[in-house]
């Protein structure tokens, strides 16, 4: 992480959610036209925001730090214990029930980076924020849905891909949703 700024995390609160999906769309929109085009930029959308349950659920995340001393949101992510590996509010097929933590996979979620604080370990400190929880709820392993832009944060970090899906949106183009697993 950069030596200029300190970051701080905490749970996520229902006050914020505006700011969530302010840096939800912010990240969307910037970070992934190195990768993807403007349509499949768009197609994505259609399975990517915010998802309630984690902030309910208490497992959601946001990381914070300091400008000319108020607090600014940099990144937020967390990890789910319900079987919906990927997807906002809106997303079509969800599974919103709880995964037994002694037989399902534990899951990483929506994690997004605000497109100035990209490279700085945020989203190492989010997976290790996850990661940690999960294993402190009992999880054996953890899943998680990535799009292609973070491919290679998750390997390097171990996890590794098992299914590739592809799902066409309502543009036509095509939604690619990696599909990974660790041991925790």
């Amino acid at each position: 992480m950069s030596s200029d700024h300190h970051f701080t995390s905490r749970l996520a609160g229902a006050d914020d959610i505006p700011q969530i999906v302010e840096l939800m769309r912010a990240s969307i929109e910037i970070n992934m036209k190195a990768f993807l085009s403007e349509k499949e930029i768009e197609a994505a959308k259609e399975s990517m925001g915010l998802d309630q349950s984690l902030i309910e659920d208490q497992t959601y995340f946001v990381i914070e730090t300091l400008q000319n001393g108020l607090p600014v949101m940099v990144a937020c992510g967390g990890w789910g214990k319900r079987k919906t590996l990927y997807g906002g509010d809106h997303t079509q097929g969800r599974d919103d029930s709880l995964g037994d933590p002694t037989k399902d996979p534990a899951r990483i979620r929506a994690m997004y980076t605000h497109p100035q604080w990209i490279r700085k370990g945020l989203g190492t400190m989010l997976l290790d924020l996850g990661e940690g929880a999960a294993r402190n709820a009992g999880f054996k392993t953890i899943e998680l849905g990535s799009t292609v832009p973070g491919l290679p944060l998750y390997e390097t970090r171990g996890y590794k891909a098992y299914f590739t899906e592809e799902i066409p949106g309502s543009n036509g183009e095509i939604k690619t949703v990696i599909h990974m697993r660790k041991e925790l």
